[in-house]
């Protein structure tokens, strides 16, 4: 069985392979991006096909048939990317590799959520872009690129995914970091709220909420100005407490957080222009992997162990 698996895959490479997994879900939300910025949300108006005669684009629909085509076709990359991932983790099982069984089950969410996400995607088009499924679409892709970074979290740090070890964080750590990763995803569902009221609907025709984008632009704004000071504070905490991969996590995210104020701020007081509308959406996804890197680094630290055996095993 280990040279079956070993020889579709081999388990060295599995590391490099969760690297491309959470590559390829972040790329693909700044494509759909794409898609909906150019008002090509129903290039191809009809699911699975792309007309109602071919599954694939032709010169009728023009430029928005070939952007909504062509991210369509991602979705077979990122499946290949899956698959491959989950071979080389069934391989890396098999030859004894530490968290072999964790890294299987990880492997096998994220590889069966790609098709999961192609059926969304496609009920987005059947309901001619209605914007809170359209939300739904996108927070789904926010939870893969949270599993990947899970999933990446176990193969690089074994020694803290030890089953045969008792792994629990001190109570304050573990609370305030589930704190910040509840805000982070409440900011990125408003965000939906006000992409869903805003003008890029992703067709000229398709309906919005209805909602008051600038009142839930104060609304999301203030929910961000929460969730900086929450990061802040787990940083100072890790910071004192020499957590060194939970510093290095609450750092990462408060980085993006401040990098997406910006974007936002400046967007805001500019119309909404279209490149960084396309940069906002990019540090949404980098937002969602913040949040699951600092929740799953909090969780790994043993309560009882000093400081310097605690940053050692958290590198």
């Amino acid at each position: 069985m280990t040279r079956f698996f070993s020889g579709l895959v081999p388990a060295r490479y599995l590391r490099n392979l969760a690297v491309a997994n959470l590559v390829a879900n972040i790329l693909i939300v700044v494509t759909g991006g794409v898609v909906r910025l150019t008002a090509s949300g129903l290039g191809c108006p009809t699911w699975p096909r792309c007309t109602e005669a071919s599954y694939v684009a032709h010169s009728a629909l023009g430029v928005h048939g070939v952007i909504e085509f062509g991210n369509r076709m991602l979705t077979w990359v990122l499946a290949a990317i899956a698959i491959t991932c989950w071979l080389a983790a069934l391989a890396h099982r098999a030859s004894g590799g530490p968290n072999g069984t964790r890294a299987v089950r990880l492997s096998t969410l994220i590889a069966l959520y790609i098709p999961a996400q192609a059926v969304i995607g496609g009920i987005t088009v059947l309901t001619d872009l209605n914007p809170y499924v359209v939300a739904f679409h996108l927070l789904v892709s926010m939870l893969l690129i949270g599993l990947c970074v899970m999933l990446l979290d176990v193969i690089k740090h074994p020694d803290t995914w030890a089953a045969e070890e008792p792994v629990r964080a001190s109570a304050t750590i573990r609370r305030l970091a589930w704190l910040v990763f509840v805000v982070g995803w409440i900011v990125l569902w408003l965000g939906t709220v006000v992409t869903g009221s805003g003008p890029h609907a992703g067709d000229l025709d398709s309906r919005r909420t209805g909602l008051d984008p600038q009142v839930w632009s104060h609304v999301h704004a203030s929910a961000v100005y929460l969730l900086v000071g929450l990061t802040l504070g787990i940083l100072a905490v890790s910071h004192r407490q020499r957590l060194t991969g939970l510093r290095t996590a609450s750092a990462a995210l408060l980085t993006v957080e401040l990098g997406q104020g910006v974007v936002g701020f400046v967007q805001y007081f500019n119309d909404l222009p279209v490149p960084l509308v396309g940069i906002h959406m990019l540090g949404a996804s980098l937002t969602a992997a913040g949040l699951a890197w600092v929740v799953v680094r909090a969780q790994r630290i043993r309560s009882g162990s000093s400081a310097t055996a605690t940053k050692s095993r958290l590198r």
